[in-house]
């Protein structure tokens, strides 16, 4: 008789594998670990292979058998998401309520813009908004959160996420003007920066803790949001990066410099609108990622946005106007 894994049996097998361990497993599917170990115990003897090594160690390892077929259930689990969201999507109507999660790196002009359209188009839906930075978007909408986040690249692959890429963006090193690093007129090296104090978001998300991007100096302050680093950062309390569009009209009118860092990384990163793939958008939220998409997608990259400012590249200071 052929095998006939059902998709329970699937779902936990890519659980074991991917947290590393029956009773993470077990935890991450609320679940007792008996019934998990039941569980792979039946699908070993359906598919008569043996998916994971036990004896003599402490952790489970997937087998050659089990490595050849976990790519097969990701995939046959991933499929079913989709047409189950397919369904749904043919079924649902115009959404009560949209959970939206948005990255600070999306320009808060655009936000304001489509909000405001999307709130004359569907007055009757109802809106919850969370902003925040780095793993957060991704965070809030794989726990269910979140129906819809726009941010940047995801930090880890997972079917359980439909992404579309949309627009975007990128950081740019800034000071007050009266800090030391603005007063050096000049190129900067690693070794100017590396005593100043930079601030830094610790991110509050379990996907990224721990991690730090663009970290160069030696004295770091830390804080919990963009917000707080930009208020910092504009009293001359340290140097650091800030998206953009965040940091756009404070070099413009002079409250900001930004610096000619090469050692920071400021190259152009994409953003994502994502959503679970077992969790289709109804018409409000479809339009809504269609309307940034128009948006973000033709936001200007590094260069063109100093020429917008009026800044060279070879200066950290803006040009003066002729």
């Amino acid at each position: 008789m052929d095998a006939n894994p059902t998709l329970d049996q699937l779902q936990v097998f890519l659980a074991v594998a991917e947290t590393g361990s029956f009773s993470a497993a077990s935890r991450s599917l609320n679940r007792a670990q008996s019934v998990v170990s039941y569980t792979i115990n039946n699908l070993e003897a359906q598919l008569e292979v043996s998916l994971f090594e036990r004896a003599g160690m402490r952790q489970p390892k997937l087998t050659e058998a089990g490595k050849a077929l976990l790519t097969d259930a990701r995939r046959i689990v991933a499929d079913l998401q989709v047409m189950r969201a397919r369904a749904k999507s043919m079924k649902q109507g115009l959404e009560a309520e949209l959970s939206v999660a948005l990255s600070v790196m999306v320009p808060a002009d655009a936000v304001v813009a489509e909000l405001r359209e999307f709130r004359k188009l569907f007055p009757s839906v109802a809106l919850n908004l969370n902003v925040g930075e780095l793993g957060m978007v991704m965070e809030m909408v794989l726990s269910g959160k979140a129906d819809l986040g726009v941010g940047g690249a995801p930090v880890r692959e997972d079917d359980a996420l439909t992404m579309q890429k949309i627009g975007h963006s990128f950081m740019i090193p800034v000071a007050a003007p009266d800090h030391p690093l603005s007063k050096l007129g000049r190129p900067l090296t690693l070794a100017d920066v590396r005593e100043e104090v930079q601030l830094v978001v610790t991110d509050a998300s379990s996907l990224t803790k721990g991690r730090d991007f663009n970290v160069l100096s030696y004295k770091t302050w830390r804080v919990s949001d963009i917000a707080t680093k930009h208020q910092l950062i504009l009293g001359g309390l340290g140097w650091g990066g800030l998206p953009a569009p965040v940091a756009g009209r404070d070099i413009m009118n002079g409250n900001l410099i930004a610096l000619n860092l090469d050692a920071y990384e400021q190259s152009q990163y994409p953003l994502y609108a994502m959503r679970r793939t077992a969790n289709p958008l109804g018409p409000a939220g479809q339009w809504l990622i269609k309307a940034f998409e128009q948006r973000l997608s033709k936001c200007p990259g590094h260069s063109e946005f100093k020429q917008m400012l009026g800044m060279d590249e070879a200066d950290s200071m803006p040009v003066a106007a002729e």
